[in-house]
């Protein structure tokens, strides 16, 4: 399913990292960085409120606004409950939807608020993302203190926290469609394997999105899929050429693997992930591209592991979901 919208452009938007992606190759793009993972805060899980909330008020200040100013605020996390989303957004007081759909949350949210600013129920949204190395470890694999070790195929859970502000006001950002995914189970159950989970609802949502939108694989000087990792970027590479005969390596990145040094920040394995992963590299780095009208059309492929431990415990495989947004550069 894909919808197109005409009047819905990016205003703004704000980046909050921790200490690994503060030492990645996009450092010093984001808008505020920490040495540490406590950020002064008592816990993993108020240093991952704390993220949400201070790119929200980066964002608010970037834009020259107030939180009054706002008609919605869409968020999500990766703690039970949404947890970090309503302790962070509480302050603003700014009417709130919360949104699961794990790594693939942002494209989520921009397609949400996208309908309602495109059928004027609202003027403006923002849509808030935000993870936590360690508060997502201990709640989704095993505690670090553990000192379990992980295979090369892990990810590694960013610690940031991403906000964009969408409204009607033309900017040189404009959203140009997005597709809702579908659920897919390729019946993998490792943890540690999320690439090949969610590789194929990134395939299916690309293929979906192309069909709906009568578009080549060309049309689009940049697919950028969220986040796959090393492995499932080369399996989605592959899956598309066998099931649609769509060869993807010309025009094809992968956030997991550009948010942090592969080559030196060994503990990242296979590369970054979380809700956080795909906002922070888009925002921090591919929007400027397409405010300078380097890139002129990007499609953002958002994937998400819709997993439970309890489930995976229980023998159970994990079903994934992939959302795609479609952006272009105004002159």
């Amino acid at each position: 399913m894909t919808f197109k919208y005409g009047n819905v452009y990016v205003n703004n938007y704000s980046t909050v990292v921790g200490p690994f992606e503060k030492k990645g190759p996009l450092g010093n793009k984001f808008d505020k960085t920490y040495d540490n993972f406590y950020f002064g805060e008592k816990s993993f899980e108020m240093a991952e409120v704390k993220l949400m909330e201070e790119s929200v008020e980066i964002l608010l200040k970037k834009s020259h606004k107030n939180a009054q100013d706002i008609d919605l605020i869409i968020s999500g996390d990766l703690l039970n409950q949404l947890t970090s989303s309503s302790y962070s957004l509480k302050k603003f007081k700014i009417p709130h939807l919360g949104i699961y759909s794990a790594c693939s949350t942002s494209t989520e949210g921009i397609l949400i608020a996208s309908l309602f600013i495109d059928s004027m129920r609202i003027k403006n949204a923002i849509v808030t993302v935000s993870s936590h190395n360690l508060s997502s470890e201990r709640q989704f694999r095993n505690p670090v203190e553990y000192g379990a070790p992980r295979p090369k195929s892990g990810t590694f859970t960013t610690t940031g926290g991403a906000s964009v502000l969408l409204s009607r006001n033309k900017s040189k950002i404009r959203v140009d469609s997005a597709t809702v995914g579908r659920i897919s189970d390729m019946g993998i159950n490792d943890t540690n394997n999320m690439g090949a989970v969610m590789a194929v609802a990134a395939g299916n949502t690309i293929k979906e999105h192309l069909m709906e939108t009568k578009r080549d694989i060309n049309y689009y000087d940049l697919i950028i899929t969220g986040d796959l990792g090393l492995y499932g970027k080369e399996i989605l590479k592959e899956y598309m050429l066998s099931e649609y005969g769509i060869e993807l390596s010309k025009n094809l990145e992968d956030s997991g693997t550009m948010i942090y040094d592969l080559n030196n920040q060994k503990e990242t394995l296979a590369g970054g992930s979380g809700p956080a992963c795909s906002p922070l590299v888009n925002y921090s780095y591919i929007f400027p591209l397409l405010e300078k009208g380097i890139l002129k059309h990007v499609l953002i492929v958002a994937t998400g592991a819709l997993f439970s431990p309890t489930f995976v415990y229980q023998k159970n495989s994990i079903p994934s979901i992939s959302h795609a947004v479609s952006l272009e550069s105004v002159k």
